[in-house]
């Protein structure tokens, strides 16, 4: 089977792809895979983004952090598992989770908490707590910050 694009082509497609927002090379192979490209071309391409300074791992990881931080309020757990789904190095992934301001990380978890704890209906206060753990862990956040923002619901 043919290639869909030439050499040329594909480059030019994935430089206006990576332009456009951080990608990561599984990003890129896999929008290849449809095409039709050969393995050899393949990495030809990418070894050229990155050459280019197209595709960057490091930028990449700190983009997608900051993004689901922010944006979605995803805790680390959650964050660093998606980001190995993107075959990212543990080396660009503690990076980018390095950049995470630590109260600002304490700061999210405590108004998600708060807001939930408006919207959860719950028969007692164990089945409330209970609710709000399992709604923070699937965020992402570490049970030992969870538990420690729960306390004051406690008491």
């Amino acid at each position: 089977m043919e290639p869909k694009y030439s050499l040329l082509e594909a480059k030019q497609k994935l430089e206006a792809y990576c332009a456009y927002q951080e990608r990561c090379d599984q990003e890129l192979r896999n929008k290849m895979k449809p095409w039709g490209m050969y393995s050899e071309d393949v990495d030809i391409l990418i070894s050229d983004l990155i050459q280019n300074n197209f595709l960057n791992e490091e930028r990449f990881a700190s983009a997608f952090v900051s993004g689901k931080f922010r944006i979605k309020r995803w805790g680390r757990i959650k964050i660093r598992q998606h980001l190995k789904q993107k075959f990212i190095s543990d080396y660009s992934i503690n990076k980018g989770l390095s950049e995470i301001d630590e109260q600002e990380y304490l700061d999210t978890l405590n108004d998600l908490i708060e807001s939930k704890n408006r919207l959860t209906t719950a028969k007692n206060k164990w089945d409330r707590l209970a609710k709000l753990q399992r709604y923070m862990q699937s965020k992402g956040y570490e049970n030992e910050l969870v538990r420690e923002g729960l306390k004051d619901l406690i008491g």
